[in-house]
């Protein structure tokens, strides 16, 4: 058997992090198994669905690096498939019109409600042998109804909760086609399920009602249900459901807030799933790891500094190249000057041991990039008539010393030996000089970056 998953969100706002785990799960699962990962746009709400959206959630898988095998199909692209099945199951009475107007239905619930009982559709237009259906009203357009069995029960071994199994009669006949004749969305995903050959269903546990209404439907079409699993959600840091106070945004802010999508993979790749204690690993070494076993049945907490803490690690293994190119929109936005400037490869690559995005890289880049502009009371305290000789001599030294790191750091301790100065003297008062701030890497790599005219040129302009 080859597997074959799907990925199937509805485009009726941003792709966020608990469609984008499962979208994960259901291509790490095929990837494992050498299947297809299938990606399916559940467009049939004509109300809410809108093509921003659907590109939103496109954008958001080529991000993540989520390729699909096949797709995308699009639901309102396959209205004849489902209304030949509907007239398949008219044909054999696994289906059958209803007349009953929605006021109708209502009234019928409420007299339910009342009465203490379950709030359902009571079967009125259901044909059953012996029984007599009213007279078709006039001007009344039918919807489609399901014929749910009415004894036994329908169960399934869930990948994650385990055993499940639900009464048939808490199920009433599902409306599989509306009045104006489109079709509802259990009805679709059933066909489209049917269709695509999926074996395994990898989805978010808010579904669990849909599955045995769905499972019925695969078997009066003669078709084997899939293995399902259905995920619990993610929680916020509080237990609470996740919202946009929590990070419950669009994927694609994560790449504008500097979020690597590495980063977001290991990430997500651990809401709900674990592999011993592991916490760092590559997309490559999940797809080999991951099954449905591991998933957890207790809802994730998402944890923004865990997110944070996962990036800074990919940051710091990243090709500076790319991290360059990343980083780089940004400069250009603050104002950046690079003419003149150190290559901005080798300023990355001594800042982002400490940057947790790409926003707080570019932000600490940036100091090499702009005049500095020391204030004046950290000047007064720091570049006192004690340390002005010393960076005198530090100044005249700079135009023989060789221009290396090794070189630039004995120099430094030279000075500091001769002027009989700690290290803070000198080096605090040499970074306001050149880049305006107290705090900065290892002062000798930041002189080596800047180049031995910058740094004589702004010692100068204060000595």
């Amino acid at each position: 058997m080859t597997v074959r998953t799907r990925f199937a969100p509805s485009p009726t706002g941003y792709l966020h992090l608990g469609g984008a785990r499962t979208a994960l799960f259901s291509w790490a699962y095929a990837r494992r198994f050498g299947g297809v990962f299938i990606l399916r746009i559940e467009d049939t709400d004509l109300e809410r669905s809108t093509p921003e959206a659907v590109q939103a959630i496109l954008d958001g898988m080529q991000w993540l690096g989520l390729e699909h095998d096949e797709g995308p199909f699009y639901q309102m692209r396959r209205m004849d498939r489902y209304r030949e099945v509907i007239g398949q199951m008219l044909q054999e009475g696994s289906a059958y019109y209803c007349y009953c107007t929605p006021a109708e239905v209502e009234a019928m619930r409420e007299r339910q409600r009342a009465a203490g009982q379950k709030p359902r559709y009571d079967g009125t237009w259901r044909p059953e042998p012996g029984k007599t259906l009213p007279a078709i009203p006039e001007g009344v357009k039918p919807v489609v109804r399901f014929r749910n069995p009415l004894d036994g029960d329908v169960a399934w071994e869930d990948a994650v909760k385990g055993l499940i199994t639900i009464g048939n009669r808490e199920l009433d006949d599902l409306i599989i086609a509306r009045s104006d004749g489109t079709p509802t969305y259990n009805f679709c995903v059933v066909v489209d399920d049917w269709d695509m050959k999926i074996t395994h269903v990898i989805r978010g546990d808010d579904h669990v009602n849909n599955t045995p209404r769905q499972i019925n439907i695969l078997k009066a079409l003669g078709a084997t249900p899939p293995i399902y699993g259905h995920v619990p959600m993610i929680l916020g840091a509080d237990g609470e459901k996740l919202s946009k106070r929590h990070g419950a945004v669009s994927v694609m802010e994560y790449p504008a807030q500097g979020y690597l999508p590495e980063a977001m993979l290991n990430y997500l790749a651990r809401l709900g799933w674990s592999h011993g204690d592991e916490e760092i690993f590559s997309v490559e070494q999940f797809c080999k790891w991951f099954d449905l076993d591991h998933l957890t049945k207790s809802p994730a907490q998402f944890n923004p500094e865990k997110l944070a803490w996962l990036n800074n690690h990919y940051i710091k293994a990243a090709d500076n190249a790319r991290l360059a190119q990343l980083a780089q929109p940004q400069l250009e936005r603050d104002g950046a000057v690079f003419e003149g400037a150190p290559p901005l490869e080798a300023v990355i690559g001594l800042m982002k041991e400490r940057a947790s995005t790409i926003v707080e890289l570019a932000d600490a880049a940036m100091l090499f990039y702009r005049q500095p502009q020391p204030d004046a009371a950290l000047l007064a305290q720091h570049l006192t008539e004690a340390v002005r000789p010393a960076l005198a001599d530090y100044a005249a030294r700079i135009a023989t010393v060789a221009w290396d790191r090794a070189a630039l750091s004995a120099m430094l301790k030279e000075v500091l030996a001769a002027h009989k100065l700690k290290m803070p003297q000198l080096a605090m008062p040499l970074r306001l000089l050149l880049t305006g701030q107290l705090q900065t890497p290892s002062i000798d790599a930041v002189v080596e970056l800047f180049g031995r005219d910058v740094v004589a040129g702004r010692l100068a302009a204060h000595l």
